[in-house]
């Protein structure tokens, strides 16, 4: 019984993460979703395995079309989720509105300006960082940087408010709890040691820093955080961890 409700944790996480065809039993009341964060960097290095097993395989095609092809697999895989969610926080965080006219802002499907310009970087940078590493690194990182970016997630929920009166994302907000993140924060750092040693432990620990001063800040735009802006951490997480792999294991 006890190793079905791990299990199940572990699929309500992949169910809400990827758009992969995964079906649970739970009943998605609160009580199904207690502890789910804390499989949430477990999740990560699922999503992760499908771009790495394609660099194993496919390592003879040019760099960078497999670099061009794993980004486009994982970001599909994730239904670029996130990637959305980093466009509605960039459309309503930049346009210098109230706090209530940025939440109805990020609310709204169309993507504006900020948004689309966002997205074009980040996959522009992706693809850069992604490229510029060695295959044997490569295929590491696509493992490590969606685990520590959906660590990154339960750090962003249980580590502040909802800024909404109710909303989707609510209930994450609510079961979210210190034990997950310390839970998934021991997974994520031991997997960076096992994968880089102490080097990877610098990395984890340097690469936080850019999603911990987003979420001040999205505390004192909006009060808070939203399922948007939780996006945006951890596409920002992923970002980060890639482009200090180039300067801290290089």
């Amino acid at each position: 019984m006890a190793a079905q409700n791990l299990m199940n944790r572990l699929l309500i996480a992949l169910q809400f993460l990827t758009i992969l065809p995964i079906r649970t039993k739970a009943l998605f009341r609160e009580e199904d979703f207690k502890s789910v964060f804390a499989f949430f960097p477990a999740a990560g290095v699922f999503i992760g395995l499908i771009p790495a097993v394609l660099v194993l395989f496919l390592g003879s095609l040019p760099h960078l079309a497999l670099v061009a092809l794993v980004l486009a697999v994982y970001t599909v895989t994730t239904g670029a989720l996130h990637i959305d969610g980093l466009a509605d926080t960039c459309d309503g965080l930049f346009s210098g509105k109230p706090k209530e006219k940025i939440l109805e802002i990020m609310r709204d499907s169309r993507i504006g300006t900020y948004g689309a310009v966002a997205v074009c970087l980040l996959l522009l940078l992706k693809f850069a960082f992604l490229s510029s590493l060695s295959g044997d690194v490569l295929w590491k990182m696509l493992i490590l940087t969606p685990m520590f970016a959906r660590w990154v997630q339960s750090v962003a929920c249980a580590g502040s408010k909802y800024a909404r009166e109710d909303g989707k994302a609510a209930l994450f907000f609510k079961v979210a709890s210190v034990k997950d993140v310390i839970t998934g924060g021991i997974f994520s750092l031991a997997m960076f040691y096992v994968f880089f040693g102490v080097k990877g432990l610098v990395l984890a620990c340097a690469a936080g820093l850019p999603a911990a001063i987003f979420i001040r800040f999205a505390d004192q735009k909006i009060g808070g955080m939203t399922g948007d802006t939780v996006g945006a951490a951890s596409e920002i997480t992923e970002l980060s961890v890639l482009f200090l792999c180039l300067v801290i294991l290089s």
